[in-house]
């Protein structure tokens, strides 16, 4: 038996699996589903993630991860385990290497329980990186040269916001507002002004189809359903993209609020070169109509959403994968 090396990005909304030599191997929602009475393991990934919303009283559809961090322990480390299975089958599977990816500001109790689980899902040993470097390596970017790169990294947890050079971070940092965030400013914005009860797919439906959050990006109309809170009933409303620019107003805010703080705390050498490179988008959230035109004009400099952003930070965990004993196992501490 031989093992093999793999780097995980371990997301709050999806999972992300690369094995050095195969490529990306695995994409799945980070979703659990439980029989509440036996704690019996149901469906894990894809097929929990249907689920979700949609189960009778004894089941429970469970995210274990919430805003980057590990929320529920025991669920995760079965998470890991079945995915860790499902790429590798029984002809490797024999304690591999792992590299996890992880926010810049965890504590170092959050480092521990993801190492720990890792662990006790079969690693032999476990290596941690910070997401933005990551996310900056499968981007293309070169942050290894004495020049600064910057990149915003907007996942289902948290948004990472870093400069580097020389192959390291100079600033970061780190908030728990990201895509879930913005799911829920529209349920709570819907529930507000239509008094209409919608659930998270519908919601991530509504950001996906016809969000926006630069003015006049996007002119779009959807017919959404729900129940209503009046009468009880199920109901039908029709809402347009300047009212989800209007729900999403708070959390973008803030990402572009974090992207600033980080700017004004970057030396002015590296600064010149980020106006001269711009800044790249990475993660599922870098996908959100206009974010890179909102940016671009609040931050004056040149904003452009990587190529293939989603898989930014596993691809950058494979590159690293070739040089894994560069890498810390005590990375943060």
């Amino acid at each position: 038996m031989f093992s093999k090396d793999i780097g995980v990005d371990l997301g709050t909304a999806n999972v992300l699996i690369h094995i050095k030599g195969r490529g990306v191997v695995l994409n799945e929602p980070s979703v659990v589903a439980i029989e509440s009475d036996t704690k019996r393991v149901l469906a894990v990934g894809e097929e929990a993630r249907r689920m979700v919303g949609r189960t009778p009283g004894n089941i429970t559809a469970i995210r274990p991860l919430k805003d980057g961090v590990i929320a529920d322990f025991e669920i995760t480390e079965i998470m890991l385990k079945y995915f860790i299975a499902k790429v590798g089958g029984k002809q490797w599977y024999s304690h591999p290497r792992i590299l996890i990816c992880a926010p810049t500001n965890i504590t170092s109790v959050e480092q521990k329980a993801i190492r720990e689980a890792a662990e006790r899902a079969g690693a032999r040993e476990v290596f941690m990186e910070e997401e933005p470097k990551a996310a900056a390596i499968g981007a293309g970017m070169d942050i290894y040269q004495p020049s600064g790169n910057m990149v915003i990294d907007i996942g289902g947890g948290t948004t990472d916001v870093a400069v580097l050079s020389m192959g390291d971070i100079v600033t970061s940092s780190s908030i728990k507002i990201a895509g879930d965030k913005f799911d829920s400013a529209i349920m709570k914005y819907i529930k507000n002004k239509y008094k209409l009860l919608i659930g998270e797919r519908t919601s991530e439906d509504i950001k996906l189809k016809i969000g926006t959050v630069f003015l006049g990006g996007r002119a779009e109309e959807m017919d959404i359903r729900g129940r209503d809170m009046v009468s009880g009933l199920p109901l039908t409303v029709t809402i347009n993209s300047n009212e989800v620019r209007e729900a999403l107003w708070e959390p973008v805010s803030a990402i572009v609020a974090s992207a600033k703080s980080v700017l004004e705390k970057t030396p002015p050498e590296l600064s010149a070169d980020i106006i001269d490179r711009g800044v790249i988008l990475t993660g599922g959230g870098a996908l959100l109509h206009g974010l890179d035109l909102l940016l671009a004009e609040e931050l004056k400099v040149p904003v452009n959403v990587a190529e293939d952003p989603m898989h930014c930070v596993v691809k950058g965990t494979g590159a690293m994968l070739d040089n894994l004993d560069r890498v810390s196992k005590q990375k943060f501490y």
